[in-house]
């Protein structure tokens, strides 16, 4: 199993910075894909931003383009997602998501973690 691990978050104002890290633990597996979802109230879960694990190659909903940045360490299976010029509608919980292939099921899935609030208000 890959366990997906979220730190950070929290509240905000409207036009500051937040950040949000996902460690991935487990035992041998292989990571294709990591990124960021969010829901917000009423709302369906909707794509933040992604980045392939072996690419530099960041995906970005239109929404956040230009506000906010992915980073990873492969090293050490971290992600990062960047937050600024915070809005209030950037207000969700967000979830950490990793695309992996698990060596010990020898299955490939997707992972999720188990989701952190972020609050952007005055």
């Amino acid at each position: 199993q890959v366990q997906l691990v979220e730190s950070g978050g929290g509240s905000g104002l409207p036009g500051g910075s937040l950040r949000l890290d996902c460690v991935a633990h487990g035992n041998k597996f292989s990571i294709y894909t990591m990124g960021w979802h969010r829901q917000a109230p009423g709302k369906p879960r909707e794509l933040v931003a992604d980045i392939a694990w072996n690419e530099d190659r960041p995906t970005y909903a239109d929404s956040v383009t230009g506000r906010f940045i992915i980073s990873k360490d492969t090293t050490k299976n971290i992600m990062t997602l960047q937050m600024s010029s915070l809005k209030a509608e950037d207000t969700a919980v967000y979830f950490c998501y990793a695309d992996a292939y698990d060596f010990g099921v020898r299955a490939r899935r997707d992972y999720w973690g188990q989701g952190t609030q972020v609050t952007v208000s005055s």
